[in-house]
């Protein structure tokens, strides 16, 4: 019988997606492994391998696609010894009408010894009916798991259905369709204020150009929103002196230059994250709705701007890799989200995150905590101001500002302030993190 292959759920908190390219052409043959569609995500576009061997029946959904719900049928495999014709005879949703023609072919097919009927289908398994099969139970009102099936490998077929009897359906599914499942987290973001229409009429006789959400703005829009209405945020500021960490990056870098390696700013930043973590473990932790979880490893998430959204992808075990791996690693990581060929483990977990805007000229800003994570670190620019050294003499320093953005419910203030210094004194003895 052939088999329906499905829209699949790529990440944890993947409802639908976008059929963006098909891998595939109808009559290919495939075996388990072999790569069929790229899916895209609300964060990434990702390629979908098949599980079981056969041959592409039909392709159901076209590329480009968008909105396919999870466990939608994407295509029809056709497995050894069936055709195309045999496709009719796949499962099809109870609206489908089969052709009078269907039920003499099935009469016909029926063996005159016919096997032992297979047991009702267990609860959230899929039913196996042929379409006229469907459409007498739901003329009759039968419950089609109730019904045992007679036919190739279970399937339910007209002879089983016309000698039924309608049986009362369980509590369960008698509840109104009101109480379905709820909403994902991002619906509450996109029915925040004023609705679409009304904004709309605001601007009636101005220029304007409409731009539909995706995925990945839909997800940003609902986390964020969710992060500003559940997270009580405070701000912990500092600034940090760069001079140590800029002249011992430009000996490293001199240093480094005949391997192809060359650290940035930002790769200190992070291993300072890291070490301050284990420094202050108390402060390495994530809040879990009912609980606080600390982590023991430094895994530290780095947010990466790209079109139309951010990733913050996860540097695992910071604290455990060297200046040019962490380097290494965040280039690669990088590179793949701006393509979007990030897989959910990379850019998923962590408990600490680091933003930075420096090299956009902002001085400061304050960022909003990426959930589950306890804290968040803004970067802004070095930059050169005046300072008064340790002599009470007046000199001239980079200077880079640093905002921590702070989960009360997961590090008070004073824990925040410890986490904070432990940061700012490895940026400025960095040869302390080489140690």
């Amino acid at each position: 019988m052939p088999t329906e292959i499905l829209m699949p759920a790529l990440s944890p908190t993947m409802e639908e997606g976008t059929l963006a390219k098909w891998l595939v052409k109808e009559g290919d043959t495939v075996t388990s492994g072999d790569l069929l569609a790229e899916i895209e995500t609300d964060k990434a576009t990702m390629e979908f391998e098949a599980v079981d061997e056969g041959v592409i029946g039909k392709i159901l959904v076209a590329e480009g696609t968008e909105g396919v719900k999870v466990n939608a049928p994407i295509a029809v495999l056709l497995a050894e010894g069936e055709s195309a014709d045999d496709i009719g005879a796949a499962p099809a949703p109870a609206a489908a009408a089969a052709p009078e023609a269907q039920a003499e072919s099935e009469a016909a097919a029926a063996p005159a010894a016919a096997p032992a009927p297979a047991a009702p289908v267990k609860a959230g398994e899929r039913v196996f009916a042929s379409p006229l099969a469907r459409r007498i139970a739901a003329d009759k009102g039968l419950d089609l798991t109730q019904i045992a099936g007679t036919g190739p490998h279970g399937r339910i077929v007209k002879a089983d259905v016309e000698g039924a009897t309608a049986a009362p359906k369980p509590a369960a599914a008698a509840a109104p369709a009101a109480a379905a499942a709820p909403q994902p987290a991002a619906a509450p973001a996109l029915a925040t204020g004023p609705s679409a229409d009304a904004v709309a009429r605001m601007y009636e006789g101005r220029d304007f150009e409409e731009v539909k959400l995706d995925g990945m703005r839909k997800t940003i829009a609902g986390r964020l929103t969710e992060a500003k209405q559940s997270i009580p945020h405070f701000y912990l500021r500092r600034d940090i002196k760069l001079d140590a960490l800029m002249k011992f990056r430009a000996d490293l870098n001199r240093q480094l230059e005949g391997r192809g390696v060359k650290l940035s700013v930002n790769d200190f930043i992070i291993k300072a994250c890291a070490l301050a973590l284990q420094s202050v473990p108390d402060a390495n932790a994530v809040w879990a709705g009912d609980r606080i979880l600390k982590l023991k490893p430094s895994d530290v998430a780095v947010a990466v701007a790209i079109d139309g959204g951010l990733f913050t992808p996860v540097l695992k075990d910071a604290e455990m890799k060297s200046l040019s791996a962490l380097s290494a690693e965040m280039k690669d990581l990088a590179a793949r989200a701006r393509d979007r060929k990030l897989a959910p483990h990379e850019y998923q977990g962590g408990s600490f995150a680091i933003s930075n805007l420096g090299m956009f000229g902002i001085d400061n800003f304050d960022a909003v905590i990426n959930p589950p994570h306890g804290a968040i670190l803004a970067v802004g620019a070095g930059v050169k101001k005046p300072v008064v050294g340790k002599d009470g003499e007046l000199a001239v320093a980079t200077v880079m500002s640093v905002t921590l953005s702070v989960d009360h419910r997961v590090i008070d203030g004073a824990l925040g302030a410890e986490l904070l210094k432990a940061i700012v004194e490895n940026i400025e003895n960095p040869m302390v993190m080489l140690a």
